[in-house]
């Protein structure tokens, strides 16, 4: 089964060897107490879990002080990529990217190169065409035939003139 990174190591807290944690994923649920991680090509199992000031931190098995876990600052934690449960209309965003994206009239806009995560709403990037991930613009989504059809507004698709 691949394997997909979950968390950075960003650094050590206390002096039991607790690890401070940047997500990498939308699911931190594959971090919790009992969960076996890969580490430099090892598996780790996490023994606890805490957060502190907005931040995930956990203890592995085997990381016993602050100088060891100090030691893993910097390394990337990751999970086996098993697809989580998701409700009708959601998406990974891992699908979405690289899919065609046409207008209602059947316009070509390019392909999907990233999903934007900003606190309102995703954005998709579109060439520098930028559209909100919302139903008001995003009409259809076909992961078969890998294609979106959204509705522009009025001068959404405005070219800029490159006249002085």
């Amino acid at each position: 089964m691949p394997l997909v990174p979950v968390a950075r190591i960003v650094g050590a807290h206390g002096l039991k060897g607790y690890l401070k944690l940047e997500l990498l994923t939308d699911f931190p649920d594959r971090i919790t107490e009992g969960s076996r991680l890969r580490l430099d090509g090892s598996w780790v199992t996490v023994r606890s879990t805490s957060v502190h000031q907005n931040r995930l931190m956990i203890r592995l098995e085997g990381v016993r002080d602050r100088t060891e876990a100090e030691a893993l600052r910097g390394k990337t934690l990751e999970a086996p990529d098993t697809a989580p449960k998701l409700e009708e209309g959601e998406f990974m965003v891992r699908d979405l990217i690289g899919c065609g994206v046409l207008t209602t009239d059947g316009k070509s806009l390019g392909t999907v190169e990233d999903v934007l995560p900003y606190p309102a709403q995703d954005v998709l990037a579109i060439g520098s065409l930028m559209v909100p991930f919302v139903k008001e613009f995003v009409k259809e989504v076909d992961l078969v035939d890998r294609m979106l059809v959204i509705q522009p507004i009025p001068g959404m698709l405005d070219e800029e003139s490159d006249a002085p």
